[in-house]
């Protein structure tokens, strides 16, 4: 009962770290009437993919720890593009690198609270494994394809394909938290309000385009 406690503990600090940085993008593109990314966003996104890492060894859950360690990578290379990663403290890049791997090793070799083994032997039903996998996977593919859409620009951006692939990710991954046992809460607590940010950043991002459209015919 106590491991519970602390997974669920440091699972909700995570997901109010992911709603939060979703919140003051959605907040600071409705300003500007445009979708816009602040670097805050992707430093919250590394704090939260850590804790959510720690989270998914806690619970045992192949799913969340797999796709979080990519979107860890991932939020660091997004720093990087934007000239950021080099501004942060030593100390605190030094941690961003080693803690990861120190926890995996001590993952791997295995305490009172948490072990590899015990998640292989995961009692998910492999249907709902699956959808949580398929959720997962789509949900992680949209910074992969945000990542290669940045690296071609040369610059941090959030194309209209990230936002869709978004939306489709969250409520497949809804749908795993709702039918895994135990309930995931965790995991709705931290899609629920994300489908709605997505979705608006959706319509904003079309009407941007539209309007870039309307612009260039009356030139």
């Amino acid at each position: 009962m106590k491991t519970e406690v602390v997974a669920y503990g440091v699972g909700l600090i995570a997901q109010l770290l992911f709603s939060s940085r979703i919140i003051l993008q959605w907040i600071q593109s409705e300003r500007a009437k445009r979708v816009l990314v602040p670097v805050l966003f992707w430093q919250i996104s590394l704090v939260s993919s850590f804790l959510m890492i720690l989270y998914g060894m806690l619970r045992h859950d192949p799913i969340i720890l797999a796709a979080q360690l990519i979107s860890y990578a991932i939020y660091i290379r997004n720093l990087q593009l934007l000239g950021e990663w080099g501004k942060l403290h030593g100390a605190f890049r030094a941690g961003a690198y080693t803690f990861p791997l120190a926890a995996i090793g001590w993952f791997v070799a295995g305490t009172s609270f948490f072990s590899l083994q015990t998640m292989l032997e995961n009692r998910i039903p492999g249907g709902v494994l699956a959808l949580g996998a398929v959720g997962q996977t789509i949900f992680l593919l949209r910074f992969v394809y945000q990542w290669l859409y940045s690296e071609r620009k040369g610059e941090s951006v959030l194309p209209l394909g990230f936002w869709l692939v978004s939306l489709i990710g969250s409520a497949l991954i809804l749908a795993y938290a709702v039918l895994r046992r135990p309930i995931d809460y965790v995991l709705i607590l931290g899609n629920v309000p994300g489908i709605v940010v997505y979705a608006r950043n959706v319509v904003l991002l079309r009407r941007e385009i539209k309007g870039l459209r309307v612009e260039e015919i009356e030139k």
